[in-house]
């Protein structure tokens, strides 16, 4: 849902921020290798008990998530691959905070909560296979109450309050659910009015192939201003 309606003013906002962090010679790489490395301090730190200094983490680690496209689009090195990689970092930072979360509720009264992160987790997983799969048949599953972005936010929010940290996962638990039907869904209802062939798919997948070459080439070629 954030990802959605904010992206765009979002992009717009950390654009210059990219360009400046392509003057110090980092790479798109570096910034998410940092995210996580931050999120594995932030998941210690909350099973440690220590949810204050867990949410600063947490916020410190979104940083490099947030800015590692904004650099790749200023230096040129957006890819296929950087976008596998990236994706796949945030699905192990999601997995070590949750684990993180599981750690700290085991020391609770009551040690049956530590299902919540880990039902949160599958759920997580579950709306994050269907986006994959449908974009690999070419169909579109983004979208939902709670993505990516909302789970983030919702963390904050009960490491910041911890009276409600329950409360939290029990409605992120809810509402990934939900999200989970919504995806269900839209692919099922985009697939029933439009089967995507084999063919289709393949002549989807080259067609925006054959964009970002065209893109690429566009770069490449074109003249740079001259100052008057």
């Amino acid at each position: 849902m954030f990802d959605g309606k904010f992206r765009t003013p979002v992009d717009r906002a950390v654009k210059p921020v990219g360009a400046a962090l392509r003057r110090t010679g980092l790479t798109p790489d570096h910034l998410t290798i940092a995210g996580l490395a931050v999120g594995v301090g932030a998941a210690f730190a909350i099973g440690a008990g220590r949810l204050q200094l867990g949410l600063l983490l947490v916020v410190l680690a979104a940083l490099p998530d947030l800015l590692d496209g904004a650099l790749a689009k200023a230096s040129g090195a957006a890819s296929q691959r950087g976008a596998f990689f990236d994706s796949t970092v945030d699905r192990i930072t999601d997995a070590v905070l949750l684990g993180g979360v599981a750690w700290y509720l085991v020391g609770e009264d009551s040690p049956y909560l530590v299902m919540l992160p880990f039902t949160i987790l599958a759920l997580s997983s579950l709306i994050s296979y269907q986006r994959a799969k449908a974009e690999s048949l070419g169909l579109d599953a983004k979208g939902g109450l709670m993505e990516r972005a909302e789970r983030i936010v919702a963390l904050c929010l009960g490491l910041l309050f911890e009276p409600l940290l329950v409360p939290i996962l029990w409605i992120m638990v809810a509402l990934t659910a939900i999200t989970a039907v919504q995806r269900f869904v839209k692919v099922w209802r985009q697939a029933e009015v439009a089967p995507v062939t084999a063919a289709r798919i393949e002549l989807r997948r080259s067609r925006r192939t054959s964009r970002r070459v065209a893109r690429s080439e566009r770069r490449r070629t074109r003249v740079p201003r001259r100052r008057p």
